[in-house]
């Protein structure tokens, strides 16, 4: 029989007669049975954290920051057993989830160093005679109680990106884990527990749509925060009414190489943005545009370097692609796959399914229309186009409805300032692939891809409120 895994309010570690089983996605096997949340649980949060803002708001920074320090040395003692979780429980090779324990750490440990950095700053009024001798103080204020939602791609550091930043400005926060990978969230919540956070600070609650709805709409919150597909997404910043909302959504990344390109280099990192972790990311290659100078080499130089990709078991240190989250996702994907052969696309690699383990697939002669080519394929799956010139390749890249990151390779700077100013997206990567992220850049995307910014500064200032002060001296 699975272990019951209850959820956090408040202090208080509940259970529920509504549990739902959390599957290894590579064995099938359940890891736990997940307590789910009821709408009184959901009510018991968010009053657990309006009260807890009351002492959130008024902690001292330095406190706020030894709190943070302590989460990311929690995390850093318990690496190993948290890293095999996230394995586990979404599927990602164990390497990649080592990097990802890592990252969280750095990410805690960086709104640490930023809960002691939110500045204000002094103006002068007197710029006109019906105001002299007036001058301004403006200091940022924190918003109170927000809501978060997260994937199971990045199952503690996106929770991190949204945590971390919160409190390090003095908010609360509850937050729905997702339904395929809530154990490693659940887990952080005790971590902020022990590290010293007010009860209340910090509650997760696996939940149904039906209660997360509450997330979205009760007026106590005063920011929805929300990672995942745009389809929801942009649903729920339309039911959120007056609270701001932070979007960081999906993409369908478009990378160029041209013929000054470190090919070499180029292919290596190209191969591995789009199939580590079976291409569950958001910003994972999905589109390649390739001059037609180098294509052939290029292309060549691809296929031998994708052999070497070891595909399987997630606990192997040795494997780079895993299997997808569930049955439905390796569906989806190998019918998007079909589909384009069907229509007249070539598979140049892979294609083939084990279970829910799908190769490393290259597609060509692909069609917009085609949604290996037009949707977030979120699975191991390339296109490959020839392009002539830099502004073909830059038209292709924005043949999008997303725009998340871009990547050129290229050591020609006018191809690279020139694909900057033309690329409509939240970041151009260059001479690597729009797959990388550092945790302190400002992280987001345009067009369906998102609204506002990550990162943790950018997201401390979307968390908080200036309030200026005016002073007159009569």
């Amino acid at each position: 029989m699975a272990q019951e895994q209850k959820f956090l309010v408040g202090n208080e570690w509940r259970s529920s007669s509504v549990k739902e089983p959390n599957r290894n996605p590579y064995t099938g096997k359940v890891i736990a049975d997940i307590c789910q949340a009821q709408s009184q649980d959901m009510e018991d949060a968010i009053a657990c954290s309006v009260e807890a803002f009351e002492q959130t708001k008024k902690m001292p920074s330095y406190k706020r920051a030894g709190i943070l320090l302590g989460i990311a040395d929690r995390i850093k003692k318990d690496r190993k057993e948290i890293a095999m979780a996230i394995a586990e429980e979404s599927g990602k090779p164990i390497s990649q989830a080592y990097v990802e324990v890592d990252r969280s750490i750095f990410t805690f440990t960086t709104a640490a160093e930023e809960a002691k950095r939110i500045y204000g700053e002094t103006m002068p009024l007197d710029l006109a005679s019906h105001s002299e001798r007036r001058w301004s103080l403006t200091r940022r204020f924190p918003i109170g109680p927000i809501s978060g939602f997260s994937p199971f791609n990045y199952p503690i550091n996106l929770i991190a990106h949204k945590f971390a930043p919160a409190f390090a400005a003095g908010n609360t926060m509850v937050l729905k884990p997702p339904p395929q990978a809530p154990i490693t969230g659940l887990r952080l919540a005790q971590i902020v527990l022990d590290a010293g956070a007010p009860a209340g600070a910090f509650n997760v609650l696996p939940c149904s749509i039906e209660v997360a709805e509450q997330l979205v709409t009760d007026e106590r919150f005063n920011m929805l925060s929300f990672t995942g597909s745009p389809e929801v997404g942009w649903e729920l910043k339309n039911k959120a009414g007056k609270k701001k909302v932070l979007l960081e959504l999906g993409g369908n990344a478009g990378v160029i190489v041209d013929r000054t390109s470190n090919l070499d280099y180029a292919v290596k990192r190209i191969v591995f943005g789009a199939y580590a972790y079976g291409g569950q990311i958001c910003i994972k290659v999905q589109r390649m545009f390739i001059h037609e100078d180098i294509y052939d080499d290029y292309l060549l130089r691809f296929k031998e370097a994708v052999k070497e990709l070891k595909l399987g078991d997630p606990l192997d240190e040795e494997t780079t692609v895993g299997p997808l989250i569930d049955k439905p996702a390796a569906d989806r994907v190998e019918s998007w796959i079909a589909e384009a052969k069907q229509g007249g696309a070539t598979a140049l690699l892979g294609g083939n399914r084990k279970e829910s383990i799908i190769e490393p697939t290259l597609i060509s002669n692909t069609l917009p229309s085609m949604r290996v080519y037009s949707e977030e394929v979120f699975g191991p799956v390339a296109t490959i186009h020839r392009y002539r010139d830099i502004q073909e390749a830059i038209d292709g890249v924005n043949d999008s409805k997303y725009g998340l990151q871009a990547g050129i390779f290229s050591n020609d700077f006018r191809n690279i300032f020139y694909a900057y100013d033309q690329i409509h997206v939240g970041g151009v990567i260059v001479n690597d692939f729009p797959t990388y992220r550092i945790d302190t850049m400002p992280y987001g995307g345009v067009k369906d891809s998102g609204f506002g910014r990550e990162g943790i500064r950018y997201a401390i200032e979307a968390m908080t409120e200036p309030k200026i002060m005016v002073f007159n001296f009569v």
